[in-house]
């Protein structure tokens, strides 16, 4: 029996790229292109008519742009969709709204050509999109108020928190951050994601959020009240204690993918089992596959608290299930409590080390 191809829609203002997005995804054997549109008019009329099961659809167009129609498409249609951005600084955010809007992944558009070899890996996220849980926009999950002590001391020890997403985390993790208050343990974040986007997404988390959010750099200390975003690129983001005071920092480490991604959450939640053994909290969201499994793993083994994502508010219910079922995951929860469970868990690390 041959499994049901994922029907796709091309919607791009450009002949040339939409002619070679056809050509390369036409290549791949789990896919059918069903159509091409060139302006958001011309989409809405091709989703009515063809039912595509993923649309790519680019961030800068004529008349109403990516964004605009994105936002229609999830208020009156939700599906899978995956934006094209081009390498822009305007495009870049763009690209970053869509995703917190309901976009599944976004795509970098290479600002030179060079024929279908510009959309080697396109294939691959449409596969990864088309297994997306897609909510209707507006269905906002239930905010709970952070239950850490809003007189917490910065001089108190907080634990570090470790942080994993992929697939569906640009939303999961603004919803994460803003349950944080202003004086949250220090926390560390590895998203999955183009190397681009990264310096603007934790511009946008800081807008959001009550703490202060910034990318990670070599050797930053980590401090109570910051939060430190992997960057993208050609390095993993780990932690090590260093001086006489035995200072958590930032490291900023090279090496090959692991899992297939750099930044690897796996590399951060191993880091984290070898630096703070008992004194972390690590959480798995939403993601396809199975990064930071073994490393949440390796955490929970070390002393660590963990929780997992729960599969009915995950995009993709595919790192935080690979973490649940090999025991990994102390609780499973919906996204909405992650946050409040992870201020509660760190009041009790600091209770326990006020002697």
């Amino acid at each position: 029996m041959i499994d049901k191809k994922i029907s796709v829609l091309i919607v791009d203002d450009s002949i040339t790229i939409r002619s070679l997005m056809s050509l390369a995804l036409r290549q791949d054997p789990r896919i059918s292109v069903v159509g091409t549109a060139a302006t958001a008019l011309d989409a809405r009329d091709a989703i009515i008519r063809l039912r595509p099961d993923v649309i790519t659809l680019d961030v800068e167009m004529p008349k109403m742009n990516g964004i605009e129609f994105l936002d229609k498409i999830m208020r009156l249609r939700p599906m899978p969709v995956v934006m094209v951005s081009g390498l822009t600084s305007n495009g870049t955010n763009l690209a970053l709204q869509a995703l917190e809007i309901g976009a599944v992944e976004c795509v970098a558009k290479p600002q030179q050509i060079d024929g279908i070899k510009s959309f080697a890996g396109l294939a691959d996220t449409i596969v990864r999109a088309a297994s997306a849980k897609i909510r209707r926009r507006g269905q906002a999950t239930l905010e709970l108020p952070p239950l850490i002590s809003p007189n917490f001391s910065r001089k108190q020890a907080l634990p570090i928190v470790a942080v994993g997403a992929s697939t569906g985390g640009v939303e999961a993790l603004i919803e994460l951050l803003k349950s944080f208050p202003e004086n949250c343990p220090p926390t560390l974040i590895t998203q999955h994601m183009p190397r681009q986007f990264s310096e603007n997404f934790a511009r946008r988390l800081n807008q959001v959020s009550k703490p202060h959010v910034l990318l990670a750099s070599e050797l930053s200390v980590l401090e109570t009240g910051k939060v430190f975003v992997a960057p993208g690129g050609d390095r993993h983001l780990c932690i090590e204690t260093m001086g006489p005071e035995g200072k958590y920092v930032c490291r900023l480490v090279y090496g090959e993918p692991v899992n297939g991604h750099r930044p690897s959450v796996d590399e951060l939640f191993f880091s984290v089992s070898h630096a703070a053994p008992q004194n972390a909290i690590g959480v798995i969201l939403t993601g396809m596959e199975n990064d930071g499994a073994k490393g949440l793993l390796a955490m929970r083994k070390a002393g660590a608290r963990t929780l997992g994502q729960d599969a009915a508010t995950s995009v993709i219910y595919g790192m935080p299930k690979a973490a649940f079922d090999i025991g990994a995951v102390e609780k499973q929860l919906p996204l909405s409590q992650i946050g409040p469970a992870v201020m509660k868990l760190a009041e009790n690390f600091s209770l326990e080390n006020i002697h």
